[in-house]
């Protein structure tokens, strides 16, 4: 395919990124701590901390990690949501020669062994509002090292007790839990201050050595870690720190690039486009622990003057149409990027309408770093696109037999370029059913390119429903409903819905006549995340199938309740 794309790119954005600037991200970490050490790297809860104290605390839990007996290429997971441990672990396990795993802190005690055990963690730090999920299941996991961080553990003595006083004992945010004597346990605190007695072993990584396993769903309902080489992370801050220029020039000369850090830095969207960009341009996050209370987030945007917005749809939904909006100083505001899931129109018009700055659609995927396409920049209104390949990244549409399709013609988006991973984790089969012999990755998503070089989704070849950004499969809904007593068979399928782009339905016929929606609800509320869990529940007394008894999701899916 010709890359007729590259005449829409903004000026000063280049066809190409030198991608091998750092062997390794801790090379880049390096120097960004180095480099910005005064600077403020975060602000949580009222408190900053600088790319100096980062540094510092990082170094000591890495040579805490390094002491506690975990070898080069060991897996670490780290279960917390958006608190400033966060990037200290993330610095830490990387500094150690260790690999990241990264694991929704909400995922129930099921999935949580799933991934301990398919990744073989050695270790977890994990926040103590999570740590009975994990006391479930910790008997069944090779993880046998767990670092116990609190919410309040950076806030310094005083708050950082009141805060924890607030989370444990007044909103009763922790509940019990007990890890078994042949864990060793250490508190995030005591980890980090007996590190700083010890001394780090700079760890020699390059750039095909593992950096991060990043978890998302499969085709057979078994989640799967993509794996992400040093190179791979690297690459996609760069292509994205090029992208980004048209607006980054907008900021007043010597201002600090300040951006809203909403989105989970679990996720390989807030993973690289928040906590890794921002190391790399000496920016400042401001961690959002909770962004599903808008109030709480409106208020800590109203404190400081920002300039870059990554989120999802539902997120820019939910907030345009808050009545807190207005407390806000929008007009610093100069990029809104639009991933995870579709941008509709009716919020990128509300979003323009209200900033002033329209939002830039973008699309990746766990297993490209994450960013494959955006819209420019510098774009004036909305395009209802994924807009255009990064640089240094090719995109081509191919036919069910991998062969390129006729200009104007739909076919399944294939991607290739240095933020590609690597492959499945433990699992050569999977890897080869979506990796083409000449490097391209096979999204399951079917696009459409038209004259300028702008790409559209117009539908899914995968069974894939998209709820807010999270990728939930139906094989992982109805494998768990098949263990319900009671239910003879199930289908799982995508509908659309307003908040979240789409919702889970699933279609039970019984094997029990007394099996009710309640006690679905139940179990799935014990088994699934809460974006998997259904949000319509139908019974009937059989489920179309083909003639050699497969299933016809799409017949389920049009017909709507």
């Amino acid at each position: 395919m010709q890359k007729i794309w590259l005449k829409q790119y903004p000026a000063g954005v280049p066809a190409e990124v030198k991608t091998d600037l750092y062997p390794s991200l801790v090379a880049l970490v390096d120097e960004s701590f180095r480099t910005h050490r005064d600077r403020t790297a975060y602000k949580f809860m009222g408190a900053s901390f600088t790319f100096g104290a980062i540094d510092d605390a990082s170094r000591a839990l890495a040579a805490w990690l390094q002491g506690s007996g975990l070898q080069r290429g060991d897996r670490v997971a780290l279960m917390m949501p958006n608190v400033p441990q966060y990037p200290v672990a993330v610095a830490a396990v990387l500094r150690a020669g260790l690999v990241v795993v990264n694991v929704n802190p909400l995922y129930t005690p099921r999935e949580l062994e799933h991934q301990l055990k398919d990744s073989g963690a050695k270790a977890i730090i994990i926040l103590e509002n999570f740590a009975a999920t994990l006391a479930q299941v910790i008997d069944q996991v090779p993880t046998k090292t767990v670092v116990l961080a609190a919410m309040g553990d950076m806030l310094g003595l005083v708050k950082g007790a009141l805060v924890n006083h607030v989370v444990r004992r007044v909103k009763k945010l922790v509940p019990p839990f007990s890890l078994p004597a042949g864990v060793a346990t250490t508190r995030f605190t005591d980890a980090v201050a007996r590190g700083r007695r010890l001394t780090l072993a700079p760890a020699a990584v390059g750039p095909d050595d593992i950096a991060v396993l990043q978890y998302t769903g499969g085709t057979t309902g078994v989640s799967k870690g993509a794996v992400l080489l040093h190179r791979n992370l690297v690459a996609n801050i760069l292509q994205a720190e090029a992208w980004y220029q048209p607006a980054l020039k907008k900021i007043p000369a010597g201002q600090q690039i300040v951006t809203v850090c909403a989105l989970p830095l679990y996720h390989i969207f807030g993973f690289n486009t928040n906590m890794m960009l921002g190391l790399r341009m000496g920016g400042c996050n401001i961690l959002i622990a909770n962004p599903r209370d808008i109030p709480a987030l409106l208020k800590d945007l109203a404190a400081q003057p920002f300039h870059s917005f990554p989120a999802v749809n539902t997120l820019f939904t939910a907030i345009a149409n808050h009545p807190d909006f207005d407390k806000v100083d929008w007009s610093h505001l100069k990029i809104s990027v639009g991933g995870g899931m579709a941008v509709t129109q009716g919020t990128a018009r509300l979003w323009l309408e209200k900033t002033g700055c329209p939002i830039c659609e973008g699309y990746g995927l766990s297993e490209t770093s994450p960013s494959a396409t955006c819209n420019p920049v510098d774009s004036t209104a909305y395009s209802g696109t994924i807009g255009l390949p990064m640089p240094s990244t090719e995109l081509v549409l191919l036919d069910d037999d991998g062969n390129e399709v006729a200009p104007g013609q739909a076919g399944e988006i294939a991607i290739r370029g240095p933020q590609v991973m690597a492959g499945y984790w433990q699992r050569p089969d999977e890897t080869a059913k979506v990796m083409t012999a000449d490097g391209f990755f096979r999204t399951g998503d079917v696009g459409l390119m038209d004259e300028r070089g702008h790409f559209r989704i117009v539908d899914r070849k995968k069974d894939m429903i998209l709820v807010s950004g999270f990728n939930v499969y139906p094989n992982e809904i109805e494998d768990v409903l098949s263990q319900l007593p009671g239910v003879l068979e199930c289908a799982a399928v995508g509908i659309p819905d307003e908040k979240a782009g789409e919702a889970v339905k699933v279609v039970i016929v019984k094997k029990d006549p007394a099996l009710t929606e309640a006690a679905v609800r139940a179990y799935c509320e014990a088994n699934l995340t809460g974006y998997k869990r259904p949000k319509v529940v139908e019974f009937r007394n059989d489920l179309p199938k083909t003639t050699v008894g497969k299933i016809l999701r799409r017949e389920l899916r049009e017909a709507r309740r």
